[in-house]
């Protein structure tokens, strides 16, 4: 900093051949003697070490010399007064470096110092400097410090020691020394002054490195330019972008001090490369955990690949978190779906395999696949172009043969599936405006524990989360809210799924989606699914409803608990089996459905919110209770809340086991189901043979297979022998659908009893 150039400043004072009038022989001040009219001094025009100079007879104890132009001081801005002198005859005196503090109005500003340090002349002829730093802060260096209250100085010198010298004295010379204190005044240091040209070409990732040692703490400044950096660099400092840099892609930028969005964003420029070096450094970098994109809002025209964007690595398990800004898509080509048809092979024995698939090269990892006999939500996890084959994520249920298939590719926000394993990786409080543009994620082919937490994936043209593999694996989704870009569509007509998982142990929790074609398509087990809220409706009359959640493996170990199931209903199913038909396995089942919401509105009657859809012969319930749900119809009554679609094949109703419902509420609803069911039965005339119907109750439509109660309500009478009292023996699954029961007692009576049946065994 040199305030004479940046704020054209008048520093120096005049050479003595311009006139001795402005020079004082007191403080300098306006009206004080001048050297002018003053005996003992005069101008000598060629002194040999000097040229022009003064010359001064000293006779008083203190003798000064004084410009009396006003020099400013101004805060942060520190200035050298600089004098040359030479003793020619006469007593040697002793010289120091002198001023005068003025203040506002002209006042003098006492109690600072205001000589500098003395030098004694020790020999004739000899030229000695003298020098002195003045300014307001009291810094290492500074002779004269003189605070805030001064806001002009008169200077010159001061000859002291014996009188009857002469000495002759060079132009006195005042600069700005600001820059002496710059290293240690300023709070920043510039990768300029260590080398850096900022060109764009010249590699300046050296210069960066010796800015950041020299910084010590201090911010580092990138100023005006674009910097080339040809090789990773790290600051240890905190560093300020004033220029940008640009980078090879497997090269990174580490900001230690000031790792977030907004430092990458001024570093290059370009909000998706800001984005993709910040998460390049997140991986690659150990003393930060968190990615905080600093509430910005990211413009994308197309995907970021994220293991493209990191190069150097196909495998992490560390935890890592992208959190707080937002996703912006606009409108582009590059969210084009890649759709290929291709004629390929299935085999049952091979399950989750393609085989002799045509053109195999140009279908995408990560492909939908849809055909005949094929499930919902079956992806392309693999491919190997030389043997020919396709690795699937999930088996399909009747694709025995070949067959053209379809291969959809839908483009993703943020898409992981280049990398072969991601562990522990949570997106927290991020928004991503897909627009109906794009789909929002697509999860690592491999890896566990991922984690989506407080975030919006709104209008995604296909899918908001999707999982083509493993990497789903003990994956949370907590407090999101997914909002369809099919809103006005019939439900019928819907295309999009919030999300799907093919591994265990899913966490669904607190999260809310509105009018997908189904929430979710969880494909396996031991999952907890709690306090979400999913809505699926359109404002058509009897309309149609799609699944909120299908789960398609069948002994799930699940928990559905406290949720909002909102014109959609839940669905079982066996879609992802390439074996169907029931073999040495389980069977539907290990699933607890307590403290839910069912609601709907406008439906058919036939609708219901519970259906088991076995693709294969043989299945049964095992280990299913129903608990404490409120059931609701609104503008209109369904018959049933739970019910079997059998489009491939029925229930055994045989084996059904451990099937528990009861304490739930029905609003709407014709037939309330329940397991047990308790039944008061009245016979009105005496008949031997009594017949109860369970049909209404007994769940999906099951038999009445066991009668583990019958109590007379009062008398049993016979019109013939009066009071009976023996008691009937049973008869279960009596009728065409085997849903009634039969008391057959020895002798014609009439009576009221309470019978308890249940559809399976509870054992």
């Amino acid at each position: 900093m040199n305030k004479a150039i940046t704020d054209g400043l008048v520093l120096m004072p005049p050479e003595f051949s311009a006139g001795l009038n402005v020079w004082s022989s007191q403080d300098g001040t306006p009206g004080s003697d001048t050297y002018a009219s003053n005996a003992n001094a005069a101008f000598v025009p060629a002194d040999q070490d000097f040229g022009g100079c003064l010359e001064i007879v000293k006779t008083q104890s203190v003798q000064k010399l004084r410009w009396m132009g006003e020099t400013p001081i101004l805060p942060g801005c520190y200035l050298m007064i600089t004098a040359r002198i030479k003793a020619v005859s006469g007593n040697l005196p002793d010289v120091r470096i002198a001023g005068w503090a003025g203040g506002a109005g002209g006042v003098h500003v006492a109690g600072v110092p205001e000589t500098g340090p003395s030098v004694s002349l020790s020999s004739y002829g000899e030229v000695v400097t003298v020098r002195a730093i003045v300014g307001t802060g009291t810094r290492t260096g500074v002779d004269m410090p003189w605070g805030t209250q001064a806001l002009y100085g008169h200077f010159g010198l001061d000859l002291t020691g014996a009188n009857g010298g002469v000495v002759r004295i060079d132009d006195i010379q005042i600069e700005d020394a600001t820059s002496v204190f710059h290293r240690k005044m300023m709070d920043w240091v510039d990768v300029k002054d260590f080398g850096a040209i900022g060109d764009g070409v010249t590699d300046d990732s050296a210069a960066f490195e010796a800015a950041d040692t020299a910084a010590n703490g201090r911010e580092v400044l990138v100023s005006d330019g674009v910097f080339f950096l040809g090789d990773h660099v790290t600051f240890e400092n905190s560093v300020r972008f004033q220029g940008t840099v640009v980078m090879p892609n497997d090269k990174r930028l580490v900001l230690t001090r000031n790792f977030d969005l907004d430092s990458y964003i001024k570093a290059f420029g370009d909000e998706k490369l800001a984005f993709g070096k910040a998460f390049q450094t997140l991986l690659n970098f150990s003393d930060h955990d968190a990615l905080d994109l600093c509430g910005r809002r990211i413009n994308l025209d197309g995907p970021i690949d994220m293991q493209a964007v990191v190069n150097n690595k196909t495998a992490f398990e560390v935890r890592r978190t992208i959190r707080n800004g937002q996703f912006e898509v606009s409108a582009s080509t590059n969210w084009d779906t890649i759709t290929v048809t291709s004629q390929a092979t299935y085999s049952s024995g091979a399950p989750l395999t393609l085989s002799n698939v045509v053109n195999v090269a140009n279908i995408p990892v990560g492909s939908l696949v849809t055909g005949n006999g094929v499930g919902r939500e079956v992806y392309v996890r693999e491919r190997n172009v030389g043997a020919g084959t396709l690795t699937l994520s999930r088996e399909l249920y009747g694709a025995v043969g070949t067959q053209v298939f379809t291969f959809e590719r839908f483009k993703y926000v943020l898409d992981f599936s280049g990398f072969v394993k991601l562990s522990k990786l949570a997106i927290d409080n991020v928004e991503i405006q897909c627009n109906g543009e794009a789909s929002g994620i697509l999860l690592p082919p491999d890896g566990r524990l991922m984690h989506v937490r407080d975030c919006f994936i709104t209008k995604p043209k296909d899918r908001g989360i999707t999982s083509h593999g493993g990497g789903c694996q003990g994956m949370s989704i907590d407090r999101c809210r997914f909002l369809s870009n099919e809103q006005s569509m019939r439900a019928q007509d819907r295309k999009s799924v919030a999300f799907n998982v093919n591994q265990n142990d899913i966490k669904l929790r607190d999260n809310m989606a509105a009018k997908f074609a189904h929430f979710g398509i969880i494909g396996g087990t031991g999952n907890v699914i709690t306090g979400n809220h999913w809505f699926q409706g359109d404002g058509e009359t009897d309309g149609l409803r799609t699944a909120g959640l299908v789960f398609t493996a069948k002994n799930l170990e699940s928990t559905l608990t406290g949720n909002y199931i909102d014109n959609s209903f839940i669905e079982l199913t066996n879609e992802h089996d390439s074996s169907p038909d029931f073999g040495v396995e389980l069977s539907f089942g290990g699933l607890t459905i307590t403290g839910n919401i069912f609601v709907v509105s406008n439906v058919a009657d036939w609708f219901s919110w519970i259906v088991i859809k076995p693709y294969g012969s043989g299945h049964f319930l095992h280990g299913l209770t129903i608990s404490g749900n409120t059931f609701r119809s609104l503008n209109g009554s369904v018959v049933r809340a739970e019910s079997v679609d059998t489009t491939f094949a029925d229930l055994n109703y045989l084996r059904l086991r451990n099937v528990v419902v009861q304490g739930n509420t029905f609003n709407g609803v014709t037939d309330a189901f329940q397991n047990p069911v308790s039944l008061e039965y009245t016979q009105g005339s005496d008949s031997q043979t009594w017949t109860v119907d369970f049909s209404r109750y007994l769940p999906f439509g099951g038999y009445a297979r066991k009668i583990s109660g019958v109590v007379a309500k009062g008398e049993i009478t016979s019109g013939a022998t009066g009071r009976v009292s023996s008691m009937p023996f049973t008869t279960p699954m009596i009728g065409a659908n085997k849903n009634q029961i039969r008391l057959t007692w020895d002798q014609a009576c009439r009576g009221e009893v309470m019978v308890t049946a249940r559809a399976d065994n509870p054992v």
